[in-house]
């Protein structure tokens, strides 16, 4: 079968999935669609690019499955004009299909090998709006100026209060966050003044955030 008939029926089918779950957005859905995810996963495993099976990638980072991709992006409730800050790049999808809908994404891992590669892929899709950076994003991207949405997706162990003078007021970080009992949730924090409001939204297989950039890879 054509490679461009295998993306759209592993894209139909997570769309149902997905509608199944509730998720409808159409301007996400219609993002999602114009990012070929197969392009973002190791060629060996492009069969599982819309599965949803964690899909690994280099320097021991993973994919999330695409139905818990989609999730967290409809938790972040990215829209048109946002500027937006991705903490952990990993292959690079989550950040293109941002891109699709937000102004701008300035996007960081601490491997350059991910960075590199999560590149080209969106320089692949022409995406000029989509900046990746290897950074040591810990403790957010100070200097960069103020974003409407922040994504994590490696785990605090702490509520990161640091981060909410990077946020513009009523913008909101979507994060994994570690709580005493071990269980990792992600949550949804919303700037109000110079406070957070919580929500907690699911539980995620996400790993501690290690900081400082890596010294290899």
């Amino acid at each position: 079968m054509k490679s461009g008939m295998v993306e759209k029926e592993g894209f139909a089918a997570l769309v149902l999935r997905l509608r199944s779950a509730g998720i409808s957005n159409i301007d996400l859905l219609t993002a999602v669609e114009q990012t070929p995810r197969s392009q973002f996963v190791p060629p060996t495993l492009s069969q599982e690019a819309y599965s949803s099976r964690t899909v690994p990638i280099d320097c021991g980072a993973f994919m999330e499955g695409a139905d818990l991709a989609v999730r967290l992006l409809a938790a972040l409730q990215v829209k048109p004009g946002h500027r937006v800050l991705e903490i952990g790049t990993g292959s690079g999808f989550t950040a293109a299909v941002i891109g699709r809908i937000a102004e701008r994404v300035l996007t960081v891992d601490r491997y350059k090998t991910l960075t590199v590669a999560a590149q080209a892929r969106v320089d692949a899709l022409g995406m000029r709006n989509v900046i990746v950076r290897q950074a040591d994003g810990s403790n957010g991207m100070p200097g960069e100026g103020t974003f409407d949405r922040i994504f994590v997706t490696t785990a605090f162990t702490i509520l990161p209060r640091f981060y909410a003078e990077q946020l513009t007021h009523g913008g909101s970080m979507v994060a994994p966050l570690i709580g005493d009992d071990e269980t990792c949730m992600m949550v949804r924090l919303t700037k109000t003044g110079s406070r957070f409001e919580r929500e907690d939204l699911f539980t995620v297989p996400f790993l501690p955030i290690i900081p400082q950039m890596a010294a290899a890879l």
